[in-house]
């Protein structure tokens, strides 16, 4: 196990909140593997980047020769996380837990050593804790304290209904710790409130409190909101090679070095280096090329990595189509339709609105021309290809 301040220095790259430092200094300086948890309800089948910021620093602890604890929260899934929600969260049923659980297992360890990580189901030690068991956990916390947290009090003072069994939730995600025996958890900033009853319920049992690791949530592809499937702006993690290429590519260069520090396994040293090259004049897209070659194989493999890159330089440097561009021969009826219609009947966007939208922002092109007329149509008997942003292509003939 490497030296305390060198461990230290790399459980602390990128974190946001440490607590208590002190407490965590003098368990890594006892010398024994720590117990690191770090839990994630199976409330889609696929992660994203955002959520591998938390693995990454798993695997930091891993690196230091702790030992992880990867928690699929099954039974708190059914209660439905609410923080950050401005309405209750409708519970998951016990069939879409479980299929969810099983792709958790086969993604994390794209990150994780599988021989040094440790699968845990809370529904193990909830099952067994039973309704009595329930209420007396129930008893450890009051009203008034639930609504000191953040998302509860605006709804509470909004008039917005609060289910009891929502309240329930810190209290179970603290309650893991107790069961696992955690001596550090890890969590987003938004869960800071969950972490620190955590520490308290601990107490209660007679252990000491767990340390505290928060980690920033990571902006998506907008480089404004957080990454969310719902706001489209994710690179998921099980996408092709070329997507996640093509959409690292697409980020700021000043959200790429968040991205090299929350996402990247190069040492900080090594970032470092590379950010004074870009001062000195190295192309920031040459940056972007290192971060999007290692995700890709991360995820994927070396192999298809520098396929995704050979892709990506002939589609946007010498205008090569890819090769599976798929094509759709529409029944128009023999008449004329309207481009916009057209994009929503390919599924190029979603509906006509974004297409509207895309024309709008310039981003819509037909055999290489920008497409500026929102009334502008197809003809019938004629292929085109139609392009949205930098990696959507069909190739559309109407009869």
């Amino acid at each position: 196990m490497v030296d305390v301040d060198s461990g230290l220095q790399l459980i602390k790259r990128g974190c946001d909140d440490l607590l208590v430092e002190s407490e965590l200094v003098e368990r890594l300086k006892s010398g024994r593997p720590l117990r690191v948890k770090a839990g994630f309800d199976p409330t889609a089948p696929d992660l994203h980047l955002g959520h591998t910021v938390l693995i990454n620093k798993m695997r930091h602890f891993q690196e230091l020769g702790h030992h992880i604890l990867f928690l699929i929260g099954d039974f708190t899934g059914l209660i439905g996380d609410p923080t950050g929600k401005n309405a209750t969260r409708p519970p998951l049923s016990r069939e879409q837990i479980l299929e969810n659980a099983g792709t958790y297992e086969e993604q994390v360890f794209k990150i994780l050593d599988p021989e040094k990580t440790e699968i845990c189901f809370n529904s193990t030690w909830f099952d067994e804790l039973g309704a009595a068991g329930m209420i007396r956990l129930a008893a450890q916390h009051t009203v008034a304290r639930m609504l000191e947290r953040d998302d509860f009090s605006k709804r509470y003072a909004s008039g917005q209904p609060i289910a009891i069994h929502e309240f329930l939730y810190p209290l179970c995600q603290g309650y893991d710790s107790v069961a696992m025996r955690a001596d550090v958890e890890l969590g987003g900033t938004d869960q800071k409130f969950n972490l620190l009853v955590g520490r308290e319920l601990q107490k209660h049992y007679g252990q000491p409190p767990q340390c505290v690791l928060m980690m920033p949530l990571l902006e998506g592809l907008d480089g404004v909101n957080k990454m969310s499937k719902s706001l489209g702006n994710y690179v998921g993690i099980n996408e092709s090679p070329r997507e996640i290429f093509g959409k690292i590519m697409s980020v700021s260069d000043d959200l790429m070095w968040r991205y090299f520090e929350l996402l990247s396994f190069m040492d900080a040293g090594g970032i470092a280096a590379l950010k004074a090259e870009v001062a000195a004049g190295l192309n920031p897209r040459d940056a972007k090329v290192q971060l999007a070659l290692e995700l890709v194989a991360r995820f994927h493999s070396r192999r298809d990595a520098d396929g995704a890159l050979a892709d990506f330089e002939a589609r946007f440097r010498q205008g090569v189509l890819p090769e599976d561009l798929p094509e759709y021969a529409l029944d128009a009826g023999g008449v004329a339709l309207s481009i916009v219609q057209v994009l929503k009947m390919t599924g190029l966007t979603g509906s006509t609105s974004e297409a509207l939208r895309m024309i709008e922002q310039g981003g819509v092109r037909a055999d290489g021309d920008k497409v500026v007329d929102k009334a502008a149509c197809l003809a019938v008997g004629v292929p085109v290809v139609l392009q949205i942003g930098k990696r959507k292509f069909a190739r559309v003939i109407l009869g």
